[in-house]
Order: structure tokens, then sequence, then C-alpha cells
């Protein structure tokens, strides 16, 4: 059984991922352990005081980086069918976090923004958040993070090639 199959709590993965004598099976269980602390946060985040899920957030986080943008783009974005953004971006609307406007260019097109409230809750988790990121990263050298950003890449798109046959 390779690494990537192999069933364990995310813990044991973790610290068998930290004692691993091949490397290869480190970023293994690394990598899982990362995918399933990530699936645990996902759940997590529905539980949420604010209610807001992974996607919804990643959309508003979208428009935080880009202020305008068409409906169908974000939901590119955000990696989410365009049916299930609207569903999301109805919801974000309802709560005063986005806004929807017709495109004066090409009135079939809405375009998105996040009102002042959606910006304060963005800068709000990305501020809460930024600082656990850079003391995870505490310790790594600029070319030990490029490395794990290129295996992490490289992963990525491991993954975007399987088709579900395998």
């Amino acid at each position: 059984m390779s690494a990537l199959e192999s069933p364990a709590p995310a813990d044991d993965v973790s610290a068998a991922a930290e004692t691993a004598q091949d490397p290869q099976t480190a970023v293994g269980q690394a990598f899982k352990a990362a995918m399933t602390s990530v699936r645990r946060l996902r759940g997590r985040e529905t539980q949420r005081p604010d209610g807001l899920s992974y996607a919804q957030n990643s959309l508003l986080f979208s428009l935080a980086q880009q202020p305008e943008l068409p409906a169908s783009q974000l939901a590119a974005l955000a990696d989410l069918s365009p049916g299930t953004a609207t569903e999301m971006l109805d919801h974000l609307e309802e709560h005063g976090l986005v806004a929807r406007t017709r495109s004066e260019r090409d009135k079939r097109v809405v375009l998105i923004t996040l009102t002042q409230r959606g910006g304060e809750l963005v800068a709000a988790r990305r501020e809460r958040f930024e600082a656990r990121w850079q003391e995870a990263l505490v310790g790594f050298s600029d070319d030990e993070l490029r490395t794990t950003a290129a295996v992490l890449v490289r992963l990525s798109r491991l993954f975007d090639k399987f088709d579900g046959t395998e």
C-alpha cells in the first residue's frame, strides 16, 4: 500500500511522515496529512457563527484579489460550477457581503463586487490566518519553500490528470 493509499488518522500520518526514512514516502504521508487537515477545516467552516462555507470564503477571497469580476469568472476561480456559484452568491448578497451589478459594456454580464462588510470580513480572516501561516513556515529557507511550492504544483498537476478510471 502506498503512502497516499494507507488509511491512518492524520496525527498518525503526520508522525509517520516526520520519521519516514524514504523521502518520497515522507512527502506522500505529509501530503495526506495536509489534505486530511484541510478536509476537517472545510467541515468546521460551516459550523462558524457566520455560517460561511469554505467555498463561499473562496468566492470572497477571490473578489478581494480582483475587486470586480463577472460571475462566471468568479465561479471558475473558486473552482465551482456557475450554478453553484450563483446559489452561493445569492446567500452572500442576502448577508450584505457582495453586490451584483450589470456591466455597462455588456448588459448580459453580471459583475460581482465585495461590499464594505464583505471586505472587512475578508481582511479580518486574512489577518487571523496570516499570522498562523507565517508561524508555520518559520525556520524554512526561501529555497526550501520554493522547492515545497514546486512539489505541490507538480502534485496538483498529477491529480488534475486523473480521470477517475485509475
